[in-house]
This record gives C-alpha cells, sequence and structure tokens, in this order.
C-alpha cells in the first residue's frame, strides 16, 4: 500500500515559497538517532568493503572463479608449449609439444566462453542477493528508513547501488588473475634472460602509477555520481507529491528548476567518469607497444648473439603479451572502484536499526484514534510540531490542510507506516507500534489516492492481506466503492488476471477503496482516495461509504468540499497542528479554509474558531 504521495523532503532545501514544504521552523536533531550519518563517514567504515562479501558468493561466482583460474594457466603455458614446438620443429625432434599446444588451445577456449557466460550471471545473482538483503533490512526497520532518509535516495540504493556492488565479485576475480599473470610473466623472462625482465620493468612504475591515480578518480566520481542520482530521485519524488498543490500555486516552472539543480553536476561526474577509462586506456594503449618493443629489441640482440633460440624469442614475446596483463587490471580494479562506491552507499540501508517485533495483543475496541503531542521531523524540519488529534469511535472525520506532504504523513502514522520522532499514535489506547504488525491489517484498513493493486487477478487485489475476505464481500465492497460494474465488464470479471488491464486513475482508486471497505477493520483511513472520481461516482461512493463503514472509524485526508461536507466533523491541519475542529459549515465562511479546499495556498494564519470537546 503507497501514497501518491511521500512524507520525505529532498536532500536540498526548496525555494522560498515551495508549496510543497511544510510552513515550519527547522529543528535541530535532539539525539544522536535523528542524526544521518553521512556517506562519507560510512564510506570510511567499509574501506575494507566487508558488504561486497553477499555478492561474491553463489554457484556462478564460483563457475567463473574455476573457469578463469583453467583459463590463466592455460595462457601461462601457451608460451612455454609454443616455444618447444617450435624448437622441436626446427630440429625435427617430432609433434609431442604441438599435440599438447593444441589441448592448450582447446582448454583456453573452453575456460574463456565459460568465464563470458558465468561472469554476467555472476553480477546478476550478486545483485539480486545484495538487493533482497537490503530489502529485507528496509521492511525489517520498518517506518525508520525512511526517517533516516529521502525515498527517493532509498529507492536509489536499493535499485542503482546494488548493480554496481554486484560488480565485486567478477572484478575482484579477474584483477587477480591478471596480476598473477603478471607475475609469473616477469618471473618467466627472468629464468629466459634477467635482462627481458629489465626491460619489461622499465615501463611498469608508470603503468601503475597511472592505475593508481585514474582509481582514486573513479572511486570519487562513482561515490559522487551516485550521490547526484539519489538528490535528483529525491526531488522528483518530493515534487509529485505535491503535484496538486504546485499545479494551484502555479509554481511549475520553479519546482522544475529546483528538481533538475543537481542535473549540470551530475553531467561532470559523468564526464569525468567517461574521462577518467578514456585516460586509462590513452596510457595503457601507449604503453603496451612501448613495452613490447623494449623486450623485443633485447631478445632479438641476444638471439644475434647466439644466447638465444627462436622459441625462445617467441616465448618472450608471449610472456611480454602476458605480462600487459597487468596493465589491463585497470578496467577490473575501476570496476572494483564503483562496487565500493555501491557498497559504501548500501551501508547506509544494511545498517538501518531493526525494529524489535512486539506481541502485545490489541483488545477489542470500537477503533477510537489518537494522536497526542506527536513532532516528525524531515531533514531537520519539524513536518508535525506537537499534533494532537482524537477521531472518535464510531465517527467520520476529515482532515484538511496544506501541504500535502504534510496531511500524507498524518494518514501514515495512522496506520503505522511511519512513526513519530515524539508522541504517541494509540488505537484504542494502544500505541501502534506496539501492537503486532500481523494485527495491524486486521485492525486498520486503508485507500490512498494512488493505489498500487497487487495479485495475481481482481479479486486477489481486492482481497490482499494475511486472511482475504469472502468473495460475497468483496463483491459488496466493490459495489460500495462503485468499481462492480466496470470490474464485471472485463473479459473474466472479477477472475481479470491484473496484468492483462490498463486502468484508468479513477478506477485504480475505485478499486483501492474497495479493498479498504472490504475487510471488517475498525479504523478505516483514506488518503484522498477519492480525488481521480467525477462528481456523480464521488457522491454515490461517499454515500455507500456512510452505510458500509456505519459503526468503524473514518478518518478522510482530503481537499475536496464535497468529502469535508460529507463528514461528522473536520479537523484543519495549519503549521503542523491541527488548528480548528469543527463543522465544515462552520469553517466554510473563512477564506483560508476555502483556499486550502480549492486546492490553493493556505492564506494568513486563520482567527480560532470553536473546536469540539476533547481536541
Amino acid at each position: 500500500m503507497h501514497s501518491d504521495r511521500t512524507d520525505a523532503a529532498p536532500p536540498q532545501p526548496a525555494p522560498t515559497g515551495s508549496p510543497d514544504r511544510p510552513p515550519t521552523r527547522p529543528v535541530p536533531p535532539t539525539s544522536a538517532d535523528d542524526a544521518v550519518p553521512g556517506d562519507d563517514d560510512r564510506h570510511e567504515v567499509t574501506r575494507l568493503p566487508r558488504l561486497l562479501l553477499p555478492a561474491a558468493g553463489g554457484r556462478w561466482a564460483v563457475l567463473l572463479a574455476l573457469a578463469v583460474a583453467a583459463s590463466t594457466t592455460a595462457t601461462l603455458l601457451l608460451p612455454a608449449l609454443l616455444a618447444r614446438a617450435v624448437n622441436q620443429a626446427l630440429a625435427g625432434a617430432g609433434t609431442a609439444a604441438g599435440r599438447q599446444l593444441v589441448l592448450v588451445l582447446a582448454l583456453l577456449t573452453a575456460a574463456e566462453a565459460t568465464a563470458q557466460y558465468a561472469a554476467p550471471r555472476s553480477s546478476a545473482e550478486g545483485a539480486g542477493r545484495i538487493r533482497a538483503l537490503a530489502i529485507r533490512r528496509t521492511l525489517a526497520a520498518g517506518p525508520a528508513a525512511v526517517a533516516r532518509m529521502p525515498v527517493g535516495d532509498l529507492v536509489a540504493r536499493l535499485t542503482a547501488s546494488a548493480p554496481q556492488a554486484a560488480l565485486a565479485a567478477p572484478a575482484l576475480v579477474y584483477s587477480a588473475a591478471q596480476l598473477l599473470m603478471a607475475v609469473v610473466a616477469v618471473v618467466a623472462l627472468t629464468l629466459i634472460s634477467p635482462l627481458l625482465s629489465l626491460a619489461f620493468l622499465a615501463t611498469a612504475p608508470t603503468g601503475y602509477a597511472v592505475i593508481r591515480r585514474q582509481l582514486r578518480r573513479t572511486t570519487h566520481a562513482g561515490d559522487g555520481y551516485q550521490r547526484t542520482q539519489a538528490q535528483l530521485a529525491s526531488g522528483l519524488l518530493d515534487a509529485l507529491s505535491g503535484s496538486r498543490s504546485i499545479a494551484a500555486s502555479a509554481t511549475v516552472t520553479r519546482e522544475i528548476e529546483r528538481v533538475l539543480r543537481p542535473l549540470p553536476h551530475l553531467s561532470r561526474l559523468g564526464h569525468e567518469l567517461w574521462d577518467t577509462q578514456r585516460r586509462t586506456a590513452w596510457c595503457t594503449g601507449l604503453l603496451a607497444p612501448a613495452t613490447q618493443l623494449a623486450v623485443l629489441a633485447v631478445a632479438g640482440t641476444q638471439v644475434a648473439a647466439g644466447r638465444l633460440g627462436v622459441g625462445d624469442l617467441l616465448a618472450a614475446l608471449g610472456y611480454t603479451g602476458i605480462g600487459l596483463s597487468g596493465l589491463g587490471t585497470a578496467q577490473s580494479l575501476l570496476d572494483v572502484a564503483q562496487a565500493r562506491a555501491g557498497a559504501a552507499r548500501l551501508a547506509g540501508v544494511l545498517t538501518l536499526p531493526v525494529r524489535g517485533v512486539t506481541s502485545r495483543p490489541l483488545p477489542a475496541g470500537p477503533g477510537r484514534l489518537e494522536l497526542r503531542g506527536v513532532v516528525v521531523r524531515r531533514q531537520g524540519v519539524a513536518a508535525l510540531d506537537g499534533l494532537d488529534l482524537t477521531v472518535p469511535d464510531g465517527s467520520w472525520t476529515a482532515l484538511v490542510g496544506a501541504p500535502d506532504s504534510v496531511t500524507s504523513l498524518v494518514a501514515a502514522l495512522a496506520v503505522g507506516l511511519a512513526e513519530p520522532d515524539e508522541g504517541t499514535v494509540t488505537l484504542d489506547g494502544v500505541p501502534l507500534m506496539a501492537i503486532h504488525p500481523d494485527e495491524l491489517p486486521t485492525a486498520i484498513s486503508c485507500a490512498f489516492a494512488d493505489p498500487v493493486l497487487t495479485g495475481a487477478t481482481v479479486q486477489d487485489a481486492l482481497g490482499l492481506g494475511p486472511a482475504p475476505p469472502p468473495p460475497w464481500r468483496l463483491r459488496g465492497a466493490a459495489r460500495a466503492a462503485q468499481a462492480d460494474t466496470f470490474v464485471r465488464r472485463l473479459p473474466d470479471g472479477y477472475r481479470t488476471p491484473m496484468s492483462s488491464l490498463v486502468l484508468s486513475g479513477g478506477e485504480r482508486q475505485r478499486l483501492g477503496l474497495a479493498r479498504a471497505l472490504a475487510r471488517d477493520s475498525r479504523l478505516i483511513v483514506l488518503d484522498d482516495a477519492t480525488c481521480g472520481l467525477d462528481g456523480a461516482t464521488e457522491a454515490a461512493a461517499l454515500h455507500a461509504l456512510r452505510d458500509v463503514a456505519a459503526g468503524r472509524t473514518v478518518l478522510h485526508i482530503t481537499r475536496r468540499a464535497t468529502v469535508a461536507a460529507a463528514a461528522d466533523r473536520v479537523a484543519w491541519l495549519h503549521e503542523g497542528r491541527v488548528h480548528t475542529v469543527a463543522a465544515h459549515d462552520e469553517l466554510w465562511p473563512l477564506a483560508a479554509y476555502r483556499d486550502v479546499l480549492d486546492g490553493g495556498t493556505p492564506g494568513p494564519r486563520p482567527a480560532p474558531v470553536r473546536a469540539s470537546a476533547g481536541d
């Protein structure tokens, strides 16, 4: 279940007067838990990327390691066998070395083919394992995950950083193999002639200096690139969360500029990554022929002097090419650097505090919802500042206010999808965070403006939950939500596969509303769940809701006057607190109240209006 809005603020402050920023003052963290650790510190913690270990395992990583080991062995044997075969051919001594050479070539071909297939499979398997680990940790952390980092940043870490971290397995395998081949090649050149190894090593310091410098650049640029991507994602989600307010206040252009503000920096970092690879390829491309010419000159001189044979010359050239694979580790090490950057980003997710699961039972009750002294901070800003709200049992309360993200935050608190930094949220006297998670879906049902409908069929989507309601109840809820008519027109009615449907926003809202009404829950929370319906359909749905929800408690987040008028009472949220609780007819004469319902920006602080008892 997801709302079409988020309560997370983007990492950069919004321009003055942004309609989707809570009009509250910044509040510094009051404890160490409120402070979000910086990624720079996190990167220092993960100097040795222990988070890469889950990606390094798996059957495909093992197969890749075996294939690369076989390929490395065959590659190191080739020059020696070639030299032996040539010497035997020149001496007319037989073809035993030639047959061995063919067998090694066959082994090399098979091993390389296997490695080419296993490498991407290993990365894909590793990405899946790391992503599953991070998602499990996020779910175990519960609302604390969103409280510690913006939603866009969290999504970017779960999606983009996992594949980057999964580059570790093949990158480490290839790096180790290439370095091993370089060392063995230098030893082999030394055994052939110490002068050959000296000629080879003359260019090595330059090559390794280039690689080290480029690795530092790649690590810095890769980490910055992922951070900036997260900033863009956070800004976009934040703008989408308040799209209605943005449109109503005619600040679309300003919001576009705000969201795209990190884009030039992202472009610079992307160009820096490409430039790093270009420079590495250019430098190693020059060093390789220079090294080969130096070794060839020394070997040719020794062949002319009679100190080396023709086979030795070929072996020297072969081991020179193998030794140059040490320069080829540049790309593999660049992948390792990117993997470390991804692991550093994932560290913030994998170290989220896990909420302990409690087993306090929820006693029978009428569904009375209370929020007392609730304070919620998002990125150092108090979105809710001492909120006190009581939703009496069996009543229908509409909550109105601006910005949208703050009213949606109240809905998230009411259903247990967010936790307050201070204060309590109780259902029939029991704190929501003390109720076992398995009991919440039974006690509370909810519907959002942009519901996510999951399930094989329409009936499965409506019955989503630990204990699906019976079919007759699902159909009754669909009739109340004005969804039964269009569902019956589908090819297979309620058995129609969800994957075959293309639903409008209003149709999805009606199905989401039906899903909420189908459960016999004591509390129903609706977060702008009818905003996409036309007037007639909404009126019919609200009338049916009154009958279906009779005796149950309803909290309806809305910006629509028709919904507020249909409720028993209206709670007017202003500057992070409930300013007024009264009937819609009593509030309607206030211009500031009408502006909120019309989707405009709230006016100056309104004069107090009589509040109902208990609030």
